[in-house]
């Protein structure tokens, strides 16, 4: 790959020159702070100016301030398009659309957003003006549709020249056919194209209403009122019930639950099909009635709004207590718009509506797309017309501009019009909607359904394939497959004996609670000073199986199955532990597959609620614990934990469970934890390290008040905290090593290879983590055994890209992982750098990015490659990549049809895409070519056929119109026949003077050069 890349690519003089005067520029600003000490950077390799990227001139370019460089790589590749043929194709095209941008931009000034202080039911004392809470995915309104759609028609060559020709023929005197032969063909396809758009429009217009409609509750003085989505604003307090959309972002307030908490559904917001735990603010769930929230002074102040879907910061604030109240707010106290509350009912006080929503920030605005084929046979149609001049200019020629000559030649244009027919655009739009129709109704891939039918043949021409992870390629369904000890490994086969371990573990043990009537405390100080022996193995499981069961995020659901009206109602999980009716739900599915392969062997999880959690052993015995704090899983540690207390031993434990480069050094000394992880990772295996600490009353008291304080600050909260809870995670003991499968969906791997071999480079694009990302690109065959993978590692700033660049370049033949945080950082500095190296390789993964980042991936494949791309899909937060793409596909699936109502072509299942690019894509593009091939063909054949018969038969032709024309005139020859069809002959009368006199007569009855020959006697 390094062989490959220059390492200065220069693409002219003038860019060599710009380099030299930067080079010149940065070695001559002289010593800066710091400049003298020895730079990190040199110190890693000394020959390192060799490899430097490009922008880089010097090491001092890091001192120089971060801005300057931010246009740089877009500069670079408007400079290569600057001339005389970059202006012509596209550059005026380019300058009315920054003009445009410009007038748009001074006319509709985005408003800065700023934070703000939000007041429990009170909207009125808001500061500011916030947007309406309206849902608008309209491209057009009343005033601009007709305008707007003919300028999308129009703004092709194509189009404007059938309209142009068009209309000449209102002027008598170019006139040479009927008006409908003319109009009839463009009025038909302007015609088709409104009707389409119209009904698009229709369709977006009633599914915005019916959103904007729809009714909520909300709570005011004199009670509960309805409102209308739309009428929401910020401070209103508004109650969403069970199964009922969240209209607005909001702040958990209170719910139903007696454990002060919810599940919602997210699928529709991040693509993950699992239920996220929210938890209502303490303060206000703690209040005995729900009018009480009208009695109490009470704000939030909320960060300003931003895209982040995964991060909130804010304090809760009742000011009428003594003293006040302060309380931190973090993701877990968020209800976003557009997610569904799957248990109970909420009440939330509103702080963003309308486009500072998170959901409508990472939405895209959709575009008209337009095929290859379509452009191509644009510039063609400019290339024929060209021709087309120049053959009329040469006929006019051999006239000898008699007459008004231009008046000849604009009609000699009119002639020879067939060479760009008009029939082009009416055959490809008829063939087009054929094929859409045979591809819905192939029985191989049934359910297909083709909602753009205007690029057909864009799916026989795909170049690189943008591809979602969770739903996509894979069933999202979790299997438990290995249990690693260290010393002895257990796969699904084995699992009967961890089961007798687990069993004969807990019996042995109440055998000896039984025997022993003293108290637990003095029997754990006695163990503890007991010195250290070598745990036998079913010890060792019992630990491990216990840590699993207790570190995590889980929540058993239970369902009763008596419904008086029907409907699915659930309980507290303490109050019925069938098994029967027992379901779990978490925010990952790797926790629920633990959780239940707990079950399958022994040890249950009953009931969780925010402050305990029951487990019921082989026996039939409940343990209960108590959760003293909980360490969610975030992108930046790769692992969570949680301190629980035994209520029957009053022990306290840290457990704790992440990815292994996260838990290594945490850990104690081991040697088979990093060869152990790779064995899984190989057999695409997602892995967890499992480890626990025990803390004594003094130790949790100390950590409790320095993590209290530090969940408090405003400034810098995250790292506080992050510090806080890393003063625990030391010398850790390590219990076992887990291995989860990811069900693939059915043929991917066939699927992907067949891909592979026609050429098309697939790169996966997920919200989801950076192992599990890198493990289903394994298990799926994106990236082969044989190939090496680059983890692109987390950088923050130019320098650090820099030197990751640096060192991928210099790999071969390797698969890119990177997260979406070090995308940004590289596309900030590096944007066209990166994209050249990440096309060369057979497969990028990309991982953690937002909806706006995978719309924005796809957007720098187009400008910098030039190449279609295609994006699939099934969730809403695929609608920003398939919409940006050439070509969007969407999947119908577990979450939702949000991604296949926004795709071109929507389908059933990933492996039909194979039979719907290889036959289907490429039959189209085959039949469209050979389609706008043979038309093109057969005008040029008759224009040519036209001169030859103009250039020997004018004068009998011209003969038998009689005396008495004048030249010039543009009456049409009585009997003639009128059209663009009509006999060339009767065209050539109208495009020579007539004859006065004998002597003319006689000139005229020769060829038009032995006319010359006679004149020029």
């Amino acid at each position: 790959m390094a062989d490959q890349i220059p390492l200065y690519p220069v693409r002219s003089a003038a860019a060599a020159a710009a380099n030299r005067k930067r080079a010149a520029y940065y070695s001559a600003a002289g010593p800066r702070p710091g400049a003298d000490r020895h730079s990190r950077y040199q110190l890693e390799d000394e020959s390192a100016h060799l490899d430097e990227m490009p922008l880089m001139m010097s090491e001092e370019g890091f001192e120089n301030e971060e801005s300057d460089y931010h246009t740089l790589p877009r500069a670079r590749i408007m400079q290569r398009k600057r001339g005389l043929e970059w202006f012509v194709c596209d550059g005026w095209k380019f300058l009315c659309t920054s003009c445009c941008g410009w007038l748009i931009n001074i006319c509709r000034r985005k408003k800065e957003l700023k934070a703000r202080t939000v007041w429990l039911g009170c909207p009125e004392k808001c500061e500011e003006k916030h947007p309406r809470n309206s849902i608008k995915n309209q491209k057009y309104n009343v005033f601009t549709f007709i305008p707007g759609v003919l300028y999308e028609q129009f703004k092709f060559f194509l189009n404007l020249y059938f309209l142009v020709i068009s209309c000449s023929q209102f002027v008598p005197a170019l006139k040479i056919g009927y008006l409908y032969t003319y109009w009839a063909p463009l009025g038909f396809v302007l015609a088709v194209t409104m009707t389409r758009e119209a009904i698009d429009e229709f369709r977006r217009f009633q599914r915005d209403k019916e959103v904007n409609s729809q009714l909520y509750s909300k709570l005011t003085v004199r009670g509960k009122v309805q409102v209308k989505s739309s009428d929401i604003q910020v401070g209103d307090l508004i109650i969403v019930e069970k199964n009922q959309r969240i209209p607005s972002d909001m702040v958990f307030l209170r719910t139903s639950e007696k454990a002060g908490s919810c599940f919602i559904r997210t699928d529709q917001l991040d693509g993950e099909t699992d239920w996220k735990l929210k938890v209502a603010v303490s303060c206000t769930q703690r209040l005995p009635a729900l009018g009480d929230l009208f009695s109490i002074s009470a704000y939030v102040y909320a960060q300003k709004p931003q895209m982040d879907i995964h991060s909130f910061e804010g304090t809760f604030t009742r000011e009428d207590s003594d003293p006040p109240i302060h309380e931190s707010l973090s993701i877990e106290n968020t209800l976003w718009a557009s997610t569904i509350v799957a248990s109970g009912t909420v009440i939330g006080v509103v702080i963003y509506t309308g486009k500072e929503t998170r959901s409508v920030m990472n939405t895209s605005n959709p575009k008209n797309k337009v095929g290859l084929l379509d452009l191509e046979l644009n510039r063609l149609t400019k290339a024929l017309f060209l021709a087309l001049v120049a053959l009329s200019i040469v006929m006019v020629t051999l006239q000898g501009f008699v007459g008004p000559w231009y008046r000849s030649l604009f009609r000699f244009l009119l002639l020879f019009s067939y060479i760009i027919p008009i029939s082009l655009r009416v055959n490809l739009d008829m063939g087009k909607a054929v094929y859409g129709w045979m591809m819905m109704k192939d029985e191989n891939i049934p359910g297909t359904v083709v909602r753009t039918s205007t690029i057909p043949e864009e799916l026989g021409r795909l170049v690189y394939l943008l591809t979602d992870k969770t739903g996509t390629l894979t069933q999202n369904e979790m299997i438990f497959k290995r249990l690693h000890l260290g010393t002895v490994s257990y796969g699904a086969d084995m699992m009967d004996e961890i089961q007798s371990h687990v069993r004969d573990s807990y019996s042995q043990m109440q055998s000896q609670a039984g025997g022993n009537n003293t108290g637990s405390t003095p029997l754990r100080k006695a163990q503890s000073s007991a010195p250290k022996v070598r745990k036998s193995v079913s010890s060792r499981i019992h630990e491990a199986v216990k840590a699993i069961v207790l570190c995590h995020n889980v929540t058993p659901v239970y369902e009763s199955r008596a419904g008086v009206t029907g409907e699915t109602e659930f309980a507290e999980a303490d109050q019925d532990f069938s098994d029967e009716n027992r379901t779990y739900q978490a925010s990952s599915p790797d926790e629920v597959a633990l959780v239940q392969w707990t079950e399958s062997v022994g040890l249950t999880l009953v009931s969780r609620d925010l402050t305990s959690m029951q487990l019921k052993t082989p026996s039939g015995q409940v343990l209960s614990f108590c959760i003293l704090q909980l360490f969610p899983f975030t992108s930046e540690s790769k692992r969570m934990g949680v301190i629980v207390r035994d209520e029957s031993t009053a022990e306290i434990t840290f457990y704790m469970k992440g990815a292994d480069v996260a838990m290594s050094p945490i850990v104690q000394y081991n040697d088979w934890l990093e060869e152990e992880c790779g064995n899984m990772a190989r057999e695409g295996l997602r892995t967890l390290v499992v480890a626990k600490k025990a803390l004594t009353e003094e130790q949790y008291q100390d950590f409790e008040s320095r993590y209290t304080q530090a969940k408090l600050s405003m400034h810098d909260r995250s790292l506080k905290v992050a510090a806080v809870v890393e003063s625990l995670e030391r010398e850790m003991e390590l219990l076992c090593l887990t291995g989860v499968e990811d069900q693939l969906q059915a043929d991917v791997r066939p699927t992907l290879e067949m891909l592979r071999n026609a050429g098309i480079k697939i790169w996966m694009l997920t919200g989801d983590k950076l192992e599990t990302a890198t493990c289903i690109a394994k298990s799926s065959h994106l990236v082969s055994r044989t190939q090496d993978i680059h983890i692109f590692r987390q950088v923050t700033s130019r320098g650090e890209a820099h030197l990751e660049l640096n060192a991928f370049r210099r790999k071969h033949d390797c698969a890119l992982v990177i997260s979406g945080d070090s995308l940004e950082v590289c596309l900030k500095y590096y944007e066209h750098e990166f994209v050249e190296l990440a096309c060369q390789c057979p497969a990028v993964v990309c991982c953690r990015c937002s909806p706006t980042q995978k719309a924005c991936i796809v957007t720098l494949l187009q400008q910098h490659t030039g190449r279609r791309t295609c994006a699939i899909g099934d969730g809403g937060n695929d609608v920003s990549m398939i919409q940006a793409a050439d070509c969007g596909i969407g999947i119908e699936g577990k979450e939702g049809k949000q991604a296949s109502l926004a795709a071109d072509f929507s389908i059933t299942q990933f492996r039909h895409i194979g039979r719907l690019l290889m036959v289907h894509g490429r039959n189209s593009y085959k039949r469209s070519a050979a389609l706008g091939q043979f038309v093109m063909h057969r005008g040029l054949i008759i224009s040519t056929m036209q001169v030859c018969h103009h250039i020997h038969h004018v004068p009998s032709v011209l003969l038998s119109a009689g005396p008495g024309r004048e030249a010039g005139d543009g009456d049409a020859v009585p009997g003639a026949v009128q059209g663009p069809h009509q006999e060339e002959g009767t065209e050539a009368q109208r495009l020579s003077p007539e004859p006065k006199d004998a002597e003319e007569r006689r000139v005229l009855g020769r060829t038009p050069l032995q006319a010359w020959g006679h004149q020029s006697e």
